[in-house]
């Protein structure tokens, strides 16, 4: 029905309506004529009088009858008018039955012309959505076809994990005949790693093995102290260590002070040579001398092509064969050393800068010129004089009042105890100490300078070395001294106040800073001694790629990697309707993404150029390490913008095809400087399934996700009524061993992707927030980007420092209930991060936010980055939480705060004004453009 068909009906009802009116009124005017003739002549009356009179006269009679003839004729009148009054009557009820059906045709025409206009709307948002569902299958579509033939040339042409490729298989009978044919007549002396080496056994794409000769298996009986056994068991326990010799790269033989052939050459001579895999000239074999009182060299011991390891070497280094033998400190200095940190437990500080003594000299120097005959000692006698006369001088012209700049005593050394008990707490004091070098008969006392060097940094009192480089420091090759000590030669010691003043309070905490990390790193304990030592030849020497980290093996409930089957029961914790009615995304139409099949983030391919090009980063860079080669790293290098277009085009999806452009184009490309990637929302959960299922049917189909990852830190398993949604990928319920918030930054083996979501079983996020923080996290992948940000304070009574969760300009932490952060911060925080601080969050069952947090912070020197305005999160679902009691739950917090400054030495927490909002965030724009994100 048109509008003309309804004008039509409006003009019929009002004519009817003016009809009906007349009628009325006609009506009303007859029966008011009826009434008045009424009250002239009654004719009931009269007839009346008619019938009961009968009896009367005659004259009465006519009269009567004369009346009676007037008074039918008005009775006629009155019938007709009585038949016309009822036509009109049925007229009139005849027109309001037809009026009463022409108005139910037309509400129901109204009606059916309401459906019909509700089913074209209908059918035109279907057309709309039909057509952006289109458009979406044909960028799947063409997605897909760039990612097949992206494929094809991916397809072997990235290595993933080093390869487990042996060398060439050594046997203990017929080995030394077969290499005799290759044993040159090269001085030993003139070894170098290009000429002495067999790297044919040591293969870039093998695992890098070291097989240890066993004293108690062949015919002398070596007699081992306690110390002895002790590192033959920590050199044992090493993952490098093989008892299989076939395979070995390196064969390392130990050599104590109870080796019996000290005093005997040619017996030691005839004991190398007879080494079941010595193949005639010490190929590949390692020495390692324990005692530090005799150099082998100056024993006149041919070693042949065999590498030296000891403490020191005689004749001002001239017998060292640079850049094959290689100096270690005494390893019972570093046992001894750190079994006595353990009884005193201090936590060095780094803050203040400026300690109460700038300068510190605890050591022996000699009172007078000497009266030797040796010329050297009279020379290395008057270093002495000179240094000591210098340092003297700084107390007469430098120091402050009561000389509480400078510490200094010259008669602290083993044999006269006078200071030597107290160094520890004077070190922790010291902004500076002066470690000189003096040659003594041609040696350095290298006992002494070790002890100094080690308590020196292990106390963060920054180590300035006077010397003329005639003594290397342990790992020097690999190791950037530089960026923890202030070395000096001797001529330079009268500039030394004024040099040291011109630091700023920021470079003496990085020196500080560094120095802890050496020493905490490589010299800490015999374990991570004998790790760095490994490393040191593997990854550094032979240029191997350390091995994998430690892999946490997925253990799953019920044997399944996935829940793919729905348990129906009328109990069920969850009902369809829950799940499916409820809109997930809370988005409208927004398109934040195609919905892509998962697939894993690119693994282990820079494992190579890492280790032949990046060796000094690994090994100096506190963000690095050199003892794992890890899947992927935050810090790897960006192509320029053209690789996108020229060359190295795999993997990247530009907005626009490079063309740029607004929302629209925005959201079909993730854009960016890195290749398309997914990430992996891992969501911790105790005991809430209810909460928990809400929120996963809130992911559904939502972009870039590859899975889902459950840490079930229940002891009792999922209820087998549990209905779980399907979001569209693998949701993954992992068994935890145990109750422990530090399960949520496990390394998993089922998460496969750089990105990591980490989420609450009670944060309920909209897809769009989701994808803003992604987006944005791709641009700082080594920081943590999120949503609930918070701050420490610091109180200056107390000298405490605070959590804080008050609305401020400023944050310096993000909570990991809802945050991005990179897959290598699980593995630092699982097995390089303190175990001290692991533990204090199982003792507290809270901050291992606030614990994620400072490590990132610590490794990268940067704050973390706020996404949105969103401060924190409400769950009107929940029941109870770990932060329900808030008083104590910021009790805990404050005290988290505070001890784990004390581990660190400082607080690497770091403040930040920023916060990241999306481009084109209440801009306006034109209405062909779409901004990148409608309601963020």
């Amino acid at each position: 029905m048109n509008c003309q068909q309804c004008l039509t009906i409006r003009r019929l009802f009002f004519l009817v309506f003016l009809f009906i009116m007349c009628l009325l009124a006609f009506n009303f005017s007859t029966f008011y004529l009826i009434s008045l003739n009424s009250t002239t002549i009654d004719p009931s009356s009269i007839i009346h009088n008619n019938n009961n009179n009968n009896n009367n006269n005659n004259d009465e009679l006519k009269y009567d009858l004369l009346i009676n003839d007037n008074s039918f004729k008005n009775l006629d009148k009155i019938n007709d008018l009585n038949v016309r009054v009822r036509e009109l009557l049925r007229i009139r009820s005849s027109v309001l039955k037809e009026l009463r059906s022409l108005e139910r045709n037309r509400t129901l025409i109204i009606q059916e012309l309401t459906e019909h206009n509700n089913e074209l709307e209908k059918l035109k948002s279907t057309i709309g959505k039909k057509s952006n569902e289109l458009e979406r299958l044909q960028l799947h579509i063409k997605q897909a076809v760039v990612a097949q033939k992206e494929a094809k040339v991916l397809v072997g042409s990235m290595i993933e994990p080093p390869l487990n490729l042996l060398p060439k298989q050594a046997q203990a009978k017929n080995f030394i005949e077969n290499e005799k044919a290759t044993i040159s007549h090269l001085n030993h002396n003139e070894c170098q790693m290009h000429n002495c080496f067999d790297y044919s056994r040591c293969s870039l794409f093998s695992s890098f093995f070291v097989f240890i000769y066993n004293h108690d298996d062949d015919d002398h009986h070596h007699v081992r102290s306690s110390f002895d056994q002790i590192i033959y068991d920590k050199f044992r326990s090493n993952i490098h260590v093989t008892n299989d010799p076939r395979i070995a790269c390196i064969y390392l033989l130990i050599i104590s002070e109870h080796f019996p052939y000290w005093n005997d050459r040619i017996s030691f001579q005839n004991y190398l040579d007879t080494l079941p895999y010595w193949a005639g000239d010490g190929r590949n074999h390692i020495i390692f001398n324990m005692n530090p009182k005799i150099d082998l060299n100056s024993i006149e011991l041919n070693v042949k092509k065999a590498i030296i390891v000891q403490n020191q070497f005689s004749k001002s280094f001239s017998s060292l064969r640079h850049s094959f033998d290689l100096v270690i400190p005494n390893v019972q200095i570093i046992h001894s050393f750190n079994e006595n940190l353990k009884v005193k437990n201090f936590s060095p500080k780094l803050s203040p800068a400026k300690r109460k003594y700038f300068l510190t000299f605890l050591g022996h120097l000699s009172h007078k010129n000497s009266d030797h005959n040796n010329n050297n000692t009279a020379y290395d006698d008057n270093l002495q004089l000179i240094i000591k006369n210098t340092m003297l001088n700084l107390l007469t012209k430098h120091s402050v009042v009561n000389h509480n700049e400078f510490l200094f005593d010259f008669d602290c050394d083993e044999k006269t105890k006078k200071l030597c008990d107290n160094q520890t707490i004077i070190l922790l004091e010291s902004t500076f100490t002066l470690i000189p070098i003096i040659i003594i008969n041609n040696n350095s006392f290298h006992h002494d300078f070790y002890q100094r060097l080690f308590n020196a940094l292990s106390t963060g009192s920054i180590p300035i070395i006077i010397s003329n480089n005639i003594i290397s420091l342990p790992f020097e090759d690999v190791i950037d001294w530089r960026k923890a000590t202030i070395r000096l030669p001797i001529a330079r010691i009268t500039e030394l106040y004024v040099l040291l003043k011109t630091y700023t309070d920021a470079d003496i905490i990085e020196l500080r800073r560094y120095g802890l990390h050496f020493y905490q790193t490589y010299f800490a304990n015999l374990d991570k001694f004998i790790a760095t030592f490994f490393a040191y030849f593997g990854t550094y020497r032979l240029q191997i790629p350390p091995s994998s980290p430690p892999s946490y093996r997925s253990i799953y409930y019920y044997n399944q990697p996935k829940y793919d089957i729905q348990f129906n029961s009328s109990d069920s914790l969850l009902t369809n309707s829950l799940i499916y009615d409820n809109d997930p995304s809370s988005d409208g139409d927004e398109f934040l993404g195609p919905i892509e099949p998962p697939f894993a983030s690119i693994s282990y391919h820079r494992n190579y150029s890492i280790t032949m090009n990046n060796l000094y980063s690994i090994w100096n860079d506190i963000s690095l390490t050199p003892f794992h080669t890890f899947p992927s790293l935050p810090f790897d290098p960006v192509l320029p913008s053209e690789s996108k277009f020229i060359g190295s085009s795999y993997g990247f999806r530009p907005i626009g095809a490079g063309l740029g452009g607004s929302g629209k184009e925005f959201s079909e490309a993730l854009g960016g400087n890195h290749i398309r990637e997914q990430f992996t929302i891992v969501i911790l959960t105790y005991e809430r399934e209810n909460v928990l299922l809400l929120i996963l049917s809130h992911l559904k189909n939502l972009p870039y996700l590859n899975k889902v990852v459950i840490v079930w830190n229940s002891p009792q398993p999922p209820s087998i009524d549990i209905i779980w949604p399907d979001i569209g990928v693998d949701i993954v319920v992992i068994k935890s061993e145990r109750n422990s918030l530090n399960n949520r930054f496990i390394p998993f083996d089922e998460i496969k992707t750089e990105a990591i979501l980490s989420i609450d079983d009670d944060t309920n996020l909209r897809h769009d927030e989701i994808i803003f923080a992604f987006r944005v996290w791709r641009e700082a992948r080594d920081r943590i980007v999120g949503f609930p940000a918070r701050f420490h304070s610091y109180e200056t009574n107390e000298k405490s420092w605070y959590y804080n969760s008050s609305y401020t300009c400023e944050y310096s932490m993000i909570l990991t209930g809802a945050a991005f952060f990179h897959k290598y911060y699980s593995y630092l925080y699982s097995y390089s991060m303190s175990s001290l601080i692991r533990d204090k969050v199982d003792e507290f069952m809270n901050c291992e936010d606030i614990a994620m947090n400072f490590l990132v912070s610590h490794v990268t020197r940067k704050p973390p980055i706020k996404v949105t305005s969103k401060w924190t999160f409400r769950c009107p679902a929940c029941q109870t939480g770990l932060s329900e009691n808030q008083s104590e739950h910021f009790l805990k917090r404050h005290k988290c705060i505070n001890y784990f400054v004390s581990i660190y030495g400082y607080m690497p927490l770091l403040y930040t004004q920023f916060r990241a909002d999306s481009v084109l965030f209440k801009t306006r724009v034109s209405h062909d453009k779409q901004k990148c994100f409608k309601y963020i």
